[in-house]
């Protein structure tokens, strides 16, 4: 039987955000971030989880796979995997994965199907690949990229740098399949003890995580600076990032710095006397980063004439920036990868690997992120039968979900919502969120205390009606992957008060029928009732958890939080009178549980 499809499969591999993305025919068929299948936040490691997780999707095995791209920042795949023969790095290989690793058809492979690019190179491709344009220009900017010396794509002279220099920030122009480097912007070694070499590195990404670390005491609490920098007060804290005549400069950071947020179980983080000084180095490092990508972006527009831009790496997940970006820069179209971060680099890889070694076309646009596998109805029963959920719940199938969800909504109720293939990328974006009325400022305080349990001036986003957004938010640029901040017309403001932050912005997701029906049906049922076609979207999940993935995973969140109603495609479930009794129980059985599932894995 003659072979139907041509597959290529992307890889991020061992650091943080480990993710596989498979391409059946140059179309995206599936993606997954390891996280959401380990329950492990940013999950590490080897990548057989992802790679099972795609192509039982697909319903293939890997000896139907064309070709395998894949891509580590800390070194190339094949010299990584080398390493990890003779040297213990827990961090990246675990103890509990290193006897399987080895029987990966894979690991240490020698395959001519198997290759390995650079860092930026993925992100770029990344961006640019799926992107709706034919031609225009690509913004890669985040933490830290590929060694010099590990750089696969030629890059202009003038931006060379020492062998060990490590990539901050990547520029290219494209057009069809053809991509060529602008720029580079590279971070020399800075002395250092232990892991901390790379909070010293004097780029905007590694600047930005420094300051997380400082503040939150986790470098990769970048979101939660951003929610805080509007609580700051401006200019009291020195400038950490100076552009002069296209040079980015980075000021040592000193002792002047001397309230860092010490994790010790003793002083609160929310109740610290250093919290304005944080407020105010929050405002700093978000003012002086906007400034720094706004003067790059409108370097590229001037240099190169283009109309499009594309943007790619962790920094592209600054909303606020990107807001910034969008209006200010003169560029046409603004167009963002949903998966900016290092998850999104396995579609970098595969699309590499389709467009510059297979030397195919480009004919796929990402206009929506909804690529995990869709669970049947069966999996949806199997998890609200299970004994412990069924007596404490009750399941019944609507014959109008979005109509039946919208009223309850109405009624200050939070859902549960988990329809199709979940999302790849940080951002829920309607098919595993939670779901709230925006219209009461006291919605805000009953997620987080039921659910999030996150830190009270973090906001909430809204999703919108696509046609309508213009009408209650300010800016013309569409915003369906939630990655643009955009103010709120004053008009709206009390009307719908739980998504406003304190500066008056939003982080906006706009939601079209084409691209997600079954949201869409919602929201003009929420709008019918309301007159508000706006709901409130946050993540499927608790502080420090991944979004769910699976019908059993939403049901144990729901059971587990204040969560009111659980949507499970056409399935309601609600709690009953029993889940009093049993829910502490299956609580403290999901505590042990979790103790014995990571004891067992760390021996």
């Amino acid at each position: 039987m003659p072979k139907q499809h041509t597959y290529v499969l992307g890889l991020n591999t061992y650091d943080h955000d480990v993710s596989a993305c498979l391409l059946r025919d140059g179309a995206i068929a599936f993606a997954i971030a390891k996280e959401r299948i380990t329950r492990e936040k940013h999950a590490s490691g080897f990548y057989r989880e992802v790679i099972d997780y795609c192509l039982d999707a697909e319903g293939i095995t890997l000896d139907d796979v064309d070709l395998i791209v894949r891509n580590c920042y800390i070194l190339p795949v094949p010299d990584m995997e080398e390493r990890l023969v003779y040297q213990d790095m827990p961090g990246f290989l675990p103890e509990y994965e290193r006897p399987e690793a080895p029987k990966h058809p894979l690991y240490l492979s020698k395959s001519d199907k198997v290759v390995s690019i650079s860092h930026h190179l993925a992100h770029a491709y990344s961006a640019f690949a799926v992107s709706p344009f034919e031609e225009g220009v690509v913004m890669i900017v985040d933490g830290v990229g590929s060694y010099r010396s590990d750089v696969m794509e030629p890059y202009p002279a003038a931006d060379a740098a020492t062998p060990l220099a490590r990539e901050s920030e990547s520029y290219y122009k494209f057009s069809g399949t053809k991509l060529e480097c602008l720029k580079k912007v590279w971070m020399e070694p800075d002395r250092g003890f232990l892991s901390d070499e790379f909070y010293n590195m004097p780029g905007l990404g590694a600047l930005y995580s420094r300051a997380s670390s400082y503040i939150f005491g986790d470098w990769n609490k970048c979101g939660e600076l951003m929610g805080l920098a509007p609580y700051g007060r401006k200019e009291k804290v020195r400038h950490l990032l100076e552009l002069t005549d296209g040079t980015l400069h980075v000021p040592h950071w000193t002792t002047e710095f001397n309230h860092p947020y010490i994790i010790d179980g003793g002083e609160k983080w929310e109740t610290s006397p250093s919290m304005s000084h944080w407020e105010d180095l929050a405002w700093r490092v978000q003012d002086d980063t906007e400034n720094v990508l706004l003067a790059r972006a409108r370097w590229l527009r001037e240099t190169t004439g283009a109309k499009n831009l594309t943007i790619a790496g962790g920094v592209a997940l600054n909303c606020v920036a990107n807001g910034r970006v969008a209006r200010e820069a003169g560029f046409e179209n603004v167009w963002i990868q949903p998966a900016a971060g290092d998850d999104g680099i396995a579609i970098g890889c595969a699309y590499y690997g389709w467009l510059e070694i297979l030397k195919q076309r480009r004919s796929f646009v990402m206009d929506h992120s909804y690529v995990g596998k869709v669970y049947p109805d069966q999996d949806i029963e199997k998890a609200t039968q299970k004994f412990l959920v069924r007596i404490q719940t009750t399941a019944v199938r609507s014959d109008n979900i979005c109509r039946d969800t919208a009223k309850l909504l109405a009624d200050q109720k939070v859902i549960g919502w988990f329809q199709g293939g979940s999302e790849f990328g940080p951002r829920a974006l309607g098919n595993r969120s939670l779901l709230a009325d925006p219209r009461k400022p006291e919605m805000k305080d009953i997620l987080n205390s039921r659910v999030k349990h996150r830190q009270p001036f973090r906001p909430f986003a809204p999703i919108v009606l696509a046609e309508r957004a213009r009408e209650i938010f300010e800016g013309e640029e569409d915003s369906p992957f939630m990655l643009i901040a955009k103010s709120v017309r004053p008009e709206w403001r009390d009307r719908i008060p739980a998504i406003v932050h304190v500066d008056g912005t939003a982080r906006v997701q706009t939601v079209r029928e084409q691209t997600n029906p079954v949201l869409y049906r919602l929201l003009k049922e929420f709008e019918a009732l309301t007159g508000v076609p706006v709901l409130i979207n946050t993540s499927f999940n608790v502080k420090g958890e991944p979004i769910v993935e699976t019908p059993r995973d939403a049901v144990i969140c729901f059971l587990m939080t204040g969560i009111d109603h659980l949507v499970l495609h056409d399935t309601l479930v609600s709690k009953n009178a029993l889940h009093r009794v049993f829910g502490p129980l299956v609580e403290g059985y999901a505590d042990v549980a979790n103790m014995v599932r990571w004891g067992t894995r760390s021996g």
